[in-house]
């Protein structure tokens, strides 16, 4: 069942009307992505997990004005990588896309960031011009995976201590049905332990204190085992999923929230206070089509979980001077079969 993911080809760019670009910064574990909809597409957001760092949010709310945004930029950085946001903005004014104000146009950008500044010297956090630069490599084909854009320094599993975690990513899926196709693209860079999420097996987390072993969080917890002092908002597992489905702006909100399911599929323990969990949601409507509702949110969950366990299964191992080397999936299979 893990191949299965693995071959799973599905992505958020199929989406139409959807760009999707990373930028890496090769000094230090950390980046963003965008998911870029020029064009404009109704937005929503549900936030679920206590401990967020989000910029524009308020706006995508279905009682509120605007209808329509351009993109979206989730960032490695904590607070800081917020500014990547301004780059993206910088891009679309540049390219003519935003709410047209008569004399010019503003683009309107949510975003949101997760913690990655333990990797490495934390003075070097994604800015206004990382977000621009992951604008230029924005495109229609596959995103890249794993440890890259905002998940270059995601790690999960941190419940009992950063040095016992594994290595967090970016993973995307898709589904398409009656011509209307649904992706995700998540990072995570959750507390908790990730699943698989039609098996159930444990793929990774935290580890044993010798760290040869999956310890599965869940099962210390209902032990009784404690939880290591956990830093406030120091993990959080973004994503962003889009429709070209024709939706209305409170559609748009529902989705983002039965998203959600997704993770929880996927994420154990998922939405705590330590978390600021967020997902976005665009519907571009760029295919013309609609599907009921309940199709919809099916394959929205289910891009959501698909792509949190990419995210995983794709990461790659990180060594920072001085400090734990923290193995991926890839790196722990190979070890478990050595």
């Amino acid at each position: 069942m893990t191949a299965t993911l693995l071959a799973h080809d599905g992505h958020i760019a199929r989406v139409q009307g959807i760009q999707v670009g990373h930028f890496t910064d090769p000094r230090r574990p950390t980046g963003c992505s965008v998911v870029l909809c020029p064009q404009g597409a109704v937005g929503g957001v549900d936030v679920r997990g206590a401990a967020p760092g989000t910029r524009e949010t308020d706006l995508l709310d279905p009682s509120h004005l605007v209808q329509q945004v351009h993109g979206i930029t989730l960032s490695g950085g904590s607070a800081w990588g917020l500014d990547a946001a301004s780059g993206t903005v910088r891009w679309l004014e540049e390219q003519g896309a935003g709410l047209d104000i008569g004399v010019g146009r503003i683009p309107l950008v949510p975003a949101a960031v997760l913690f990655d500044v333990m990797l490495g010297d934390m003075r070097i956090r994604p800015d206004a011009a990382a977000g621009y630069a992951a604008c230029q490599a924005a495109s229609h084909e596959r995103p890249a995976e794993g440890s890259v854009g905002a998940g270059a320094g995601a790690v999960v599993g941190k419940i009992f201590g950063h040095a016992r975690a594994m290595k967090g990513g970016i993973g995307t899926a898709s589904f398409t049905v009656d011509g209307v196709t649904v992706g995700a693209l998540v990072a995570c860079n959750a507390l908790g332990d990730v699943y698989h999420p039609h098996t159930g097996q444990l793929l990774a987390g935290a580890r044993t204190a010798d760290g040869q072993q999956l310890l599965g969080a869940r099962d210390a917890l209902l032990r009784g085992e404690a939880p290591s002092a956990i830093l406030a908002g120091s993990n959080t597992t973004l994503g962003v999923v889009a429709t070209d489905a024709q939706i209305t702006k409170p559609q748009a909100q529902r989705l983002a929230t039965v998203a959600h399911d997704g993770l929880a599929r996927a994420i154990n323990p998922v939405h705590t206070m330590s978390d600021g969990d967020t997902l976005f949601a665009l519907g571009t409507g760029q295919s013309g089509r609609s599907l009921g509702l309940m199709t919809l949110f099916t394959l929205a969950a289910e891009a959501v979980a698909l792509a949190t366990a990419r995210a995983i299964l794709l990461a790659q191992s990180v060594d920072v001077a001085g400090q734990e080397r923290l193995p991926s999936w890839a790196d722990w299979q190979a070890h478990a079969h050595a």
